[in-house]
Order: structure tokens, then sequence, then C-alpha cells
């Protein structure tokens, strides 16, 4: 490799997060309208999505877990984080880290008795749908808790104060608070991506006895990965709960969350951090103009997904760095500038 190629790939390898954030940073100056809030609803969506499915692919991607219940650890953050704060009488905001430990010791003890117990892929996915179904009936069952399936009110993280002094409205508001927390999983994922904690992960990934041969800890970096994405995932859900200002269990089910945060990886591409960035802009937009199709959605949505699936079967950011390898020729930079 070149020089230039080397240096032009460090300088990218510096720079990708922040020009992102930039970019997405002025997308409400464009775009967001304080009389047409559904526009800003569906960005702040795309943003709850992208941030869950960064967060499964750290887990997923890099060590081949198969979480199937990220509804049920969103649902345990936005519950934790409500339920305690009204409980001890204190800021939600104070709280958000219990809720998001509840959700990330629960994915690290899967993570660790799948490892112990030496589970494939397949049982831990198992597992993990078992559970997303038994959380979320404890969320309708517990009524004297939970309010059962009606839920409860949420508006409990205190924007108004904030909003009022910018003069802006709450959804400004909330999307940075959400890119805010998207952009520090992002600097999150590089950092493991490029640590002793991303190889080991990869070495995992690739053949969990010969990673163990080489003296890689599998019990414990697979927890380690289990915990960060469950931790991750539980404190996006008082800000996904505040979207809509409701904390009730129909939000956290598996059709509501999980198989879109499974496409919009796959579609985004798996083991990029772009990846679930662009898969999340792509299938919020295209989900939500299958609306006006009613009871023919979910078909012409499965339709759109075998297309998308069978032209890009990597994933959008990889099928984009291989066509601009092919035509440009440009393989080193191009790569390091597209993919991670």
């Amino acid at each position: 490799m070149s020089a230039q190629h080397t240096l032009s790939g460090l300088s990218w390898d510096r720079l990708r997060i922040p020009v992102v954030v930039a970019v997405l940073a002025v997308l409400p100056v464009f775009f967001f309208n304080p009389s047409y809030t559904y526009i800003s609803r569906l960005f702040i969506l795309a943003l709850v999505f992208a941030t869950l499915a960064l967060a499964l692919n750290i887990v997923f991607g890099h060590t081949d877990q198969l979480f199937l219940f990220v509804g049920a650890l969103t649902g345990l953050g936005a519950y934790g984080t409500a339920l305690t704060a009204d409980a001890l009488g204190v800021s939600p905001w104070l709280t958000m880290l219990i809720g998001a430990t509840l959700a990330g010791v629960l994915g690290g003890l899967v993570c660790y008795v799948a490892a112990r117990r030496r589970f494939t892929v397949i049982l831990i996915a198992i597992l993990t749908l078992a559970l997303q179904l038994a959380i979320i009936e404890t969320f309708v069952g517990a009524r004297d808790i939970t309010a059962g399936s009606t839920g409860f009110r949420f508006s409990g993280l205190g924007l108004e104060p904030l909003q009022n002094a910018l003069g802006v409205y709450d959804h400004v508001v909330l999307y940075y608070v959400v890119l805010a927390l998207l952009t520090g999983v992002m600097v999150l994922y590089h950092y493991i991506q490029h640590s002793k904690y991303g190889m080991a992960f990869d070495a995992i990934r690739q053949d969990e006895i010969a990673a163990e041969a080489i003296g890689v800890n599998v019990v414990r970096y697979k927890t380690l990965a289990g915990f960060t994405s469950a931790f991750i995932i539980g404190l996006v859900g008082p800000l996904y709960a505040q979207l809509d200002s409701l904390v009730l269990p129909a939000m956290f089910e598996f059709s509501v969350i999980d198989v879109l945060v499974l496409i919009i990886l796959i579609v985004g591409g798996i083991r990029t951090m772009l990846g679930p960035i662009v898969g999340a802009a792509v299938i919020v937009y295209i989900n939500e103009e299958l609306q006006a199709f009613g009871q023919w959605r979910t078909v012409v949505f499965g339709f759109l997904l075998i297309v998308l699936f069978l032209y890009f079967r990597s994933g959008i950011v990889p099928f984009l760095d291989d066509v601009l390898n092919e035509r440009l020729g440009l393989k080193s930079t191009i790569k390091s500038i597209v993919t991670d």
C-alpha cells in the first residue's frame, strides 16, 4: 500500500465520525418544521433504530451472538428509568443508568450462560426470543407496577426548560439528545474495533476454538460484548419512550423493534459503522411510506426487502464499496472511506 493511500485512510479514519455527525446535525435546519412534526419524528426514529442496530452490531456482528430480545432490553431501559424515577422522586436523567444497567446485566448474563454452555447462534436466538416474549408478558401482567397493556404517560426527561431557553420545540431537543447518544456509541464502536477487544471479538467470531487456543478468554469477551450492547440498548429505551411520551408493552414487541433492527443491520451492512445509519434511514423511510398500503403494507414491505437482499447481499455500504472499487479502481482509499 502506498504512503498516499495510507495517509488518506488514516485521515478519513479520524474524520469519519465528525463528518457523519456534522451532516446529521444540520438536517433539522432544512427538514424540521414546528407546524409539521411528522418529519422530525421520522428523523428521530431513524437515529433511535440506528443506535439500536449499532449496539446489536457489537454483540451479533462481531461475536455471533444473536439477540432477539432487543425490544425487551429497550423496554427494561424505559420501564427501569421511569419507575425508579417515580419511586425515588428524582429526575429520570439520574435513573437512566439504572434502567441501562438492568438491561446490561441481563444481556451479560445471557452471554455468560451461552458461552459457558457453548450455545450456538441458533440456541442463543431461541433463548433470547423466549426472554423477549416472557419480559413483554411481564410488562403486561404486572399491572400494579407497570399499568399493564395500557401503559402510562412518560414525559419526565424534562426537556421543556431547555427547549424554551433555546426557543425551539420538543422534537429538536430530543433529536440532538439522541444524536449525542449515537455519537457516543460510534466513538465506542470505533474504539472497540481498533483495540484488543475488537481483535478478540473477531477471533471468536472466526473460530472460537482457535481463539481459545491462542489465549483469548472467550467467556469473558462474549459476556463483555453482551453487557455493552444491552447497556446501550437500555440507554435508548427512555429516549424512544420520550418520542411519544408513552411507556407501554406494545412499543417493545418483537415485531415492532427486533424485526426492524435486524433488517436495518443486514440491509445497511453488518460489521460496519455506517451500515446501521444508512440502513435505518432507508428502512424507516420505506416503512413509513408503506403506511398508505394499509393491510397490504406487510406484503409490499416483504417484497421490497427481497429485492434489497438480492441486490445488496452484503449490505448497502459494502455494495457501494465494491462498486466504487470496481469503477474507479481506488481500492485502498475507497475502502477506507466507505467501510471500517
